[in-house]
């Protein structure tokens, strides 16, 4: 019975590390999108946010499998409640890179993104989401720790990003409806960067029994 158990464990790692997969896609393909604001582009980045939806539904099943016809233990409890917390997490990682897709559809294309550092913040959450992944997978609580602490760099991004436009609407009055769409999609990348540090927090309490 045990042996079945942990197979199913295991296959619980391994959705995981698909549905996290797919949410470092879905941040990229939504920076590609704001880079080349394209339909095409656009309709990439909401095919796999509705893959992540179905791969939420999966392991939501599979959890409650585990719960419903097995006898886990403390730490294994301890592992399926993590595992649907984050997953809820990671389902609102792919909500908010469609957010930022769909709102490329209204931007005038003047370059302007471009002189930001929203770039620069999708690759920092990206990196973030990838090592809270990793975090849960090898059971890394140094590796969860610095996601959580890299949040600052994010955080300070989103400031800068910030500081740039009011400066640019100062500049130009015009560009001000641009300015309001890349503020917005600058606060999606942020949060995208918060929902990080939450998975990282759930490996954290997996492992120890304490949620930060």
């Amino acid at each position: 019975m045990r042996n079945r158990f942990d197979e199913q464990l295991e296959r619980l790692n391994v959705e995981l590390i698909r549905m996290g997969a797919l949410c470092e896609d879905v941040i990229s393909q939504a920076a590609k999108a704001l880079e080349t604001p394209t339909d095409e582009f656009r309709q990439i980045v909401y095919d796999t946010d509705h893959e992540i939806d179905r791969k939420e539904r999966e392991i939501e099943s599979l959890c409650m499998r585990l719960l419903l016809q097995q006898q886990p233990v403390a730490s294994d409890l301890r592992l399926i409640s993590s595992a649907l917390k984050m997953i809820s997490d990671m389902e609102r990682i792919g909500d908010q890179a469609a957010d930022i897709a769909e709102m490329t559809a209204y931007l005038k294309d003047n370059g302007m993104d471009s002189q930001l550092h929203i770039a620069e913040m999708a690759r920092a959450t990206i990196q973030m989401v990838t090592g809270s992944v990793d975090s849960f997978v090898r059971r890394d609580l140094e590796l969860a720790r610095k996601v959580q602490a890299d949040d600052d760099v994010v955080d300070a991004l989103f400031n800068r990003v910030k500081k740039e436009l009011v400066e640019r609407i100062a500049s130009d009055r015009s560009s001000g409806e641009d300015c309001i769409d890349l503020m917005m999609i600058a606060k999606y990348f942020e949060r995208i960067g918060d929902h990080a540090v939450n998975i990282a927090e759930w490996v954290e309490f997996a492992a120890t029994g304490q949620h930060s």
